[in-house]
């Protein structure tokens, strides 16, 4: 079963953005992606909350997340997350199926006119 584990960053001034970013331009989330067991790794923008970015990624399994968290990449990481004085929220979950009560509020093959 699949881990998804979701970091909320959080920084002042839009250091947040920048680090996701900085991510991005350097091609270091394109690096992650290719990793074996990586399955997403996406950044997020809260409406609410302009100083806070959400990271969504999902691994095969633990052992993914640990090889992962062995790399290099991850002290690449680490430094940007100090570069940009960053703070961390961490919560992980197992996806499941949504459940037969819940379809009914999910519209399927819905077109809009």
């Amino acid at each position: 079963m699949s881990i998804v584990v979701n970091i909320y960053y959080s920084g002042q001034g839009g250091a947040a953005r920048a680090f996701a970013e900085e991510m991005v331009t350097t091609k270091l989330v394109d690096e992650i992606r290719k990793e074996e067991g990586c399955l997403r790794y996406e950044y997020f923008f809260p409406m609410d909350d302009r100083e806070t970015v959400l990271l969504i990624d999902e691994w095969r399994d633990q052992e993914a997340i640990d090889l992962h968290h062995k790399t290099e990449l991850m002290s690449k990481i680490s430094e940007l997350r100090k570069k940009y004085d960053l703070t961390m929220k961490v919560e992980r979950f197992h996806p499941i199926e949504v459940p037969y009560a819940d379809q009914a509020y999910i519209i399927h093959n819905h077109k809009i006119k």
